[in-house]
């Protein structure tokens, strides 16, 4: 048995925020980031999809890199990775 910790890298890109965690032995959150859509979709007083699939693209690699950096880990590293399935907007959910 290893004594490496389990590590896993979790995204949520299910509406309007693109989030990343990665979380050691299921329990200690060692790096995590959110992007936040907020100023986007305000004038629009809600989320809009198209806008919302679009950002998370801009997003999410910035937001894994930046976990990764902040934990010190490559992906080699990863146990596993976690994404959002469901619910959510399907345009953001595909990121």
């Amino acid at each position: 048995m290893s004594d490496e910790p389990t590590r896993i890298f979790g995204v949520e890109t299910s509406c309007d925020e693109t989030s990343c965690a990665l979380v050691a032995d299921g329990r200690h959150v060692v790096a995590d980031t959110v992007a936040s859509q907020v100023k986007l979709h305000a004038r629009f007083g809600g989320v809009v999809p198209e806008i919302a699939s679009r950002a998370h693209i801009e997003a999410v690699n910035p937001a894994i890199e930046r976990v990764l950096a902040e934990a010190d880990v490559s992906p080699a590293d990863l146990s596993a990775v976690a994404v959002t399935h469901e619910p959510g907007l399907i345009g953001s959910l595909l990121v």
